[in-house]
């Protein structure tokens, strides 16, 4: 490949930074609200920042494959091909951006032979940048970071998120998981964007992170290279190997990963 990937990553941290502006300006404005579903919000500032990360990414890589929250959902169908594919959530977190609850986000992961090399996750209204690269570590704002040591699940905060199904099916499903594994761990957590979640993991503010039914891989591609990175681990709540496409994800620390499975297998 031409490039390195460490170019990959700057010119990603640019499209980032660059959406990032966009977010900060209009956060505290009012906001002009579609609904995508019942409560699943999408914002003009959505559409803005995809379009202007594309259109930047697409200016240094033409020749790569693109899969965007706004466009290919839009379209129905996600095609993830061995070729570097960009995976970008422009707006992670676009009911807080609605709400102006500060954790926003914007997510750019690339994907090469469909496995996550590249990770950006910038949150400019904390003005936080995690970035990471396959075998080159995790970084906050440039210094280097790694999952927590907590090994008792008892002492361990948990983060996941409702999403956007409201049947009682789903709902009681939700709610039930929790009862179960409030008892397990220390506390929990939902602070709204899938992609703040997984860095929480990778610099030790989460211990532990589940989630079902999620909007795809946008919201995890860029945060699943740097929990990885971080020494933190990814699979599926089944304990089964994760898969990027398939909308079920789990992340912890080395220590937890068992006890966490058996937990989250027990509040099935």
């Amino acid at each position: 490949m031409a490039q390195n990937v460490e170019e990959f990553l700057s010119i990603a941290v640019d499209a980032a930074k660059k959406a990032g502006e966009v977010i900060r300006e209009e956060f505290y404005k009012i906001k002009h609200v579609k609904h995508k579903g019942q409560v699943d919000l999408v914002t003009e500032t959505d559409k803005a920042c995809e379009d202007l990360i594309f259109n930047h990414l697409k200016q240094h890589f033409p020749n790569h494959k693109f899969i965007g929250e706004e466009t290919t959902a839009a379209c129905g169908a996600i095609e993830l091909t061995e070729e570097p594919t960009w995976i970008v959530d422009p707006v992670d977190g676009t009911t807080n951006f609605v709400h102006g609850f500060p954790f926003v986000c914007v997510s750019i992961g690339l994907t090469i032979g469909k496995v996550p090399k590249v990770g950006v996750v910038c949150n400019p209204i904390m003005d936080e940048l995690f970035t990471g690269i396959d075998g080159k570590g995790a970084f906050l704002n440039g210094k280097p970071i790694q999952v927590s040591s907590q090994s008792a699940l008892l002492k361990s905060l948990l983060a996941t998120e409702v999403g956007y199904e409201r049947d009682n099916l789903t709902v009681d499903s939700f709610t039930n998981s929790i009862n179960t594994l409030l008892y397990r761990v220390r506390s929990l957590r939902m602070v709204g964007s899938s992609a703040l979640d997984l860095c929480g993991i990778a610099c030790g503010r989460l211990d532990l992170f589940y989630q079902f039914d999620f909007g795809g891989p946008w919201d995890v591609a860029a945060g699943a290279v740097i929990v990885k990175e971080a020494g933190g681990l990814l699979f599926d709540p089944s304990g089964d190997d994760f898969d990027i496409t398939s909308r079920r994800i789990a992340a912890s620390n080395p220590h937890l990963k068992d006890a966490f499975i058996e937990a989250l297998q027990e509040s099935e």
